[in-house]
């Protein structure tokens, strides 16, 4: 039996207060709606037992009623995930419906700051109804500080955001900044501007989930990165796509035993790609094929489906992997897509993911909707996060790779440090036929069966030009091999950039034409 202790059991009273955040009543509410608490979600995303909580004890600097719930509506610490360190915040919705204050803010930025001095990954939960009306300027300082941590540590440590229920106006700017967005369906929701001032302004009827569900945000804005069927599903994308990052920008790319042969060959490979150039095939299946079974974690996946990102890995490595999608759209470049794969690759370059990129592009979508939507200016951002990219790059022409999608796609040009193709490759300015009708107009317009004429044209420029060997002799490919042995040579040019070392000139930053 022990000694009564009052200040021991004061603290106990306490900590049982604080882990009620608002109250059992408001806990059993969540649970009503299906709902996880702020505590449950952090106790799924880390390591079972290694939650270490910071500051559950504040409150609201001004605040100074005795039942106020102890921890200003947000739970902070550090864990781990797969051992490594990671530093989490939770919002929680039980206090204040999870509303942003000074002390909320403060706690935040905290972990952050504490994130970035270890070099642990951040990993924040969403779900808030905004600023506190009641603290004014002090609840929007509060989140400026939060803004601009994420950008100051943008490329320092992985930043993961989870929204698990509302983030709605200048509460959105914070994850957007962050290097993942996972949102979880039916559940959370993201905008700046609400359906009921929607409604004001421009007359438009509008409901939240329509507005900023998460697969509004994954398949029409591109905001969100991955979607969650339910919380555990988004926790579970979290904890997997920390696996393939570093812990911070130091680090190189995290290793993982793979029992997937290193030399294993696909056959299937040598078939995938039609003899008709038109006809579409699946990149898809062609990126399943080469990297380690099952590794494959694609990235905005409804997005821009003519490109494909993820993570995956190759002989245990993780990699970046970036492509076009012939079935859909034909692979073609477009505003969306480039935007697509730009952040993707500076994302991975940030924390020293080698990129693969896969080429098979007949070159930018023409119209003057994308002209005027600044098809150049979003192209550009493709080939300027790849001529800045350090970390190993190695591409792999599969079929087209025509006029300037084949430049900005990781080409020789923009520093790719080894560069393959397959025999169906074609490299060119443009396709066989459009390029006989230029160079040959007279030609067959003159001939007498021009039609008969302008066919022998385009296969005599497809022989002579339109081949991944003219590329080859001209050193501009390092070797045309056999696709079927494509994830041996790839894994084969990993090993040997592992230590790659090069530096850009010194420099505050660039200019990337955003």
């Amino acid at each position: 039996m022990t000694e009564e202790n009052p200040r021991i059991d004061k603290l106990m009273a306490m900590r049982a207060s604080a882990k009620l955040g608002g109250g059992q009543a408001r806990i059993d509410k969540q649970h009503a709606k299906g709902v996880l608490t702020a505590r449950e979600r952090i106790d799924l995303l880390l390591d079972k037992g290694s939650f270490r909580e910071i500051g559950s004890m504040a409150v609201a600097p001004k605040d100074t009623d005795p039942d106020t719930a102890l921890g200003d509506g947000v739970v902070t610490g550090y864990g781990k995930i797969d051992g490594r360190t990671v530093y989490v915040y939770a919002q929680d919705f039980t206090v204040q419906g999870g509303a942003l204050g000074e002390m909320h803010a403060q706690k935040i930025c905290r972990v952050m700051d504490l994130a970035v001095k270890t070099g642990s990954p951040i990993v924040g939960m969403i779900d808030s109804g905004g600023a506190r009306i009641q603290e004014g300027v002090y609840s929007l300082g509060g989140y400026a500080e939060i803004f601009r941590r994420n950008a100051i540590y943008s490329g320092v440590v992985p930043q993961i955001s989870l929204i698990m229920g509302p983030c709605a106006g200048g509460a959105s700017y914070s994850p957007a900044v962050t290097d993942l967005i996972i949102m979880v369906r039916k559940s959370s929701y993201m905008f700046l501007t609400g359906p009921a001032v929607i409604k004001t302004v421009t007359g438009e009827d509008v409901d939240f989930e329509t507005l900023g569900g998460a697969d509004v945000h994954l398949a029409t804005s591109g905001n969100c990165h991955m979607v969650g069927a339910n919380e555990k599903d988004a926790i579970a994308l979290a904890r997997q796509a920390l696996s393939y990052l570093p812990s911070n920008n130091v680090e190189q790319a995290p290793f993982a035993e793979t029992s997937d042969a290193l030399n294993r060959r696909s056959e299937a490979l040598n078939s995938i790609v039609p003899d008709d150039p038109n006809t579409p095939y699946s990149m898809h299946d062609a990126i399943e094929m080469i990297v380690d079974k099952g590794s494959f974690l694609e990235i905005q996946a409804g997005f821009a489906p003519n490109a494909i990102v993820g993570l995956a890995r190759l002989g245990g490595r993780s990699v970046g992997i970036v492509s076009q999608e012939p079935a859909m759209m034909a692979g073609v470049m477009d505003i969306n897509s480039s935007d697509k794969i730009s952040r993707f690759v500076r994302m991975c370059d940030a924390f020293n993911l080698p990129i693969v990129t896969f080429v098979d592009s007949p070159g930018f979508l023409p119209g003057v909707a994308q002209e005027h939507g600044g098809v150049i200016r979003h192209g550009a951002k493709v080939l300027f996060a790849y001529a800045e990219a350090t970390a190993p790059k190695v591409s792999v022409v599969t079929r087209k790779a025509y006029g300037g999608a084949y430049v900005v796609l990781s080409s020789k040009y923009l520093g790719t440090d080894i560069t393959y193709a397959w025999p169906s490759a074609e490299i060119a300015v443009m396709g066989a036929e459009g390029a006989a009708n230029i160079l040959y107009h007279r030609q067959i317009k003159n001939a007498d069966d021009p039609a008969a004429e302008r066919e022998r044209l385009t296969q005599q420029y497809q022989e002579d030009f339109l081949n991944p060997y003219v590329a080859a002799k001209a050193g501009y490919i390092d070797e045309v091999i056999e696709p079927a042995e494509t994830r041996q040579k790839l894994i084969e040019a990993l090993q040997a950039l592992e230590n790659k070392i090069e530096t850009n000139p010194p420099r505050k930053h660039g200019n990337m034409p955003v």
